[in-house]
Order: C-alpha cells, then structure tokens, then sequence
C-alpha cells in the first residue's frame, strides 16, 4: 500500500495548492505522512456524518471539496462540532484532505465534472487562468448542447441528473426561451454574472443565487438562469476526482479502494408548502 505522503502528493498534481485563492484553507487538514493508504472517501463536506461514515467503512483518508476550518481556530476541542470531527478522524487514523478553490479552476474541475452531469459539451472555461497557455483552466465553464431545448427543459434535466435536495431547481427567466448555450459553475456562481453577459450564453446553471443580483440580470438580460443546491452542484467533482485517483493508483498498483459518499450533506432538510393570494410569473392575475 502506498504511503500518505504518496497519496497526497499524486492528489496535489491534480489540484496544485498554490492555485488556491489565498483566502483558501486547502490541504491535508490531520494525517500521517508515513501512515499506509488503502481506502480512499470522497465527500463534498468534513462533517460528523461523513467523518462517520469514513470510519464504517474502515478508509485511512477523506478527500473533500469545502475546508475544515476556512478561517482558522484556536481550539480543536471535542466539545466543539468541528473539533470533534478532528477527534474522530485522528482516534481512528484517518486523513482528511482538502481541495476547494484548486479543484475548482483546475482542468478537469469542479464545472467540468458538473457539465459532465448534464450532458453538456465543454467549449472553454468561463473565466480563464490568466497563467494557463493552454487557456484550458480557469473557473466556470462555458458548454454547448447537442441540440436546442428550451428553458424549462434545461432545468428539468438539471432537476433528473442532479442530486435531488430540499431546494429542487430554481429558474428565472423565459421557461419557453430556446437554450443553446450554457454556462455553468459549481458552487456559488452570482458574482460572475458579468462574465456569463461577456460570453453570451442563453443560460447560466450555478448555485446560491441571491435575489438582487438575479432580479438585475433577469431586467438587464433575456439570459436564463438556473439555480440548484450548492452541495448538489458540487458533488459531481466528487465522482470525477475518484475516477482520477482509480486511474493513478492502477498506473502505480496501489490497489486502492476508491469510495464516493452518497451521504445528502446539504444542510437544508425539507421544504414547506405554501399557499398564497399573491400571483406567480406567468399565472393568471
């Protein structure tokens, strides 16, 4: 079996730390470097319920997408949910590893593994990493359909391909305008509104998208938005990134076994119903 230090390594080829954003908390979070991996988890989350979950199933490393401790500590105590999960990881010697905004730009990355949920063609990154000469990464990406559907028939595909969440799919904007292009971006996408107008693209699929900036763009705009859950579309990485470590650890016979959790992590749990004397876009006044 190899060693963490081995692991770690090939895993910080495919998403160099040093593409992190600087405010980024990205790397091995708790592990020895010495220790032998056989078992590997993907998650998009360090929660308790993955950390759990890693020890059921006996892994000596937990790759996920979101940092431990984004803005730093002073105490991993167990007394507090975080601390606790450092506990948990280091009683029972497993690894925790963290690729956030490097997985994001990387190439293949976050957008592209999302893309590649829903069938979409990537063409070019959204916003290109102005120190890649090949123009390949960069975050976001910009993807053709194979055909013309409309709006609707955007989102519902979204909706069948996607993890489902308490929040569903959300769109604004024309359900009967014809897509053919589309960009998307994993994770919270609003603050690149000015990039998917750039690129001009019928649709942009992302995630937390925020009432004044989505009422902007839907007046500025015929563009079509798309709005899933933040876990949801990101989990997708998830499943590429264990591909791409099936594929070194066949090149170097590792052997390792390579897990992906289906453990919902999104922190919304259900949805209300809701009845209303207020009028809906498109329905009757």
């Amino acid at each position: 079996m190899p060693r963490l230090s081995e692991v770690i390594a090939a895993l910080d080829a495919l998403w160099p730390p040093d593409r992190a954003e600087q405010w980024d908390a990205v790397g091995t979070v708790c592990g020895d470097p010495d220790a032998e991996v056989g078992s590997v988890l993907f998650a998009v989350d360090p929660v308790q319920r993955i950390v759990d979950e890693a020890v059921g199933l006996g892994v000596q490393l937990v790759v996920v997408h979101h940092p431990l401790y984004l803005r730093g500590t002073t105490t991993v105590a167990a007394d507090h949910f975080k601390g606790r999960v450092v506990h948990t990881l280091i009683k029972n010697d497993i690894a925790l590893h963290v690729a956030h905004t490097n997985a994001d730009t990387a190439d293949p990355g976050v957008s592209d593994a999302l893309a590649g949920a829903l069938d979409l063609r990537v063409t070019g990154p959204l916003v290109p990493d102005a120190t890649d000469p090949s123009g390949r990464r960069g975050l976001g990406r910009i993807c053709e359909l194979d055909r013309p559907e409309t709006l609707a028939a955007f989102a519902e595909r979204a909706a069948a391909r996607l993890p489902a969440t308490a929040q569903g799919i959300r769109l604004a904007g024309d359900p009967d305008a014809l897509v053919r292009t589309v960009a998307v971006s994993g994770g919270s996408g609003d603050g690149l509104f000015d990039s998917v107008r750039a690129a001009g693209v019928d649709a942009f699929l992302t995630a937390d998208l925020r009432h004044h900036p989505v009422s902007e763009a839907t007046q500025r705009s015929p563009l079509g938005l798309v709005d899933a859950a933040h876990w949801a579309t990101e989990w997708p990485w998830c499943e590429l990134a264990a591909s791409q470590l099936d594929e070194i650890s066949d090149r170097h016979g590792w052997n390792l076994r390579v897990h992906v959790s289906r453990t919902v992590t999104d922190p919304w749990t259900s949805q209300a119903s809701q009845t209303s004397r207020f009028s809906s876009p498109g329905a009757p006044n």
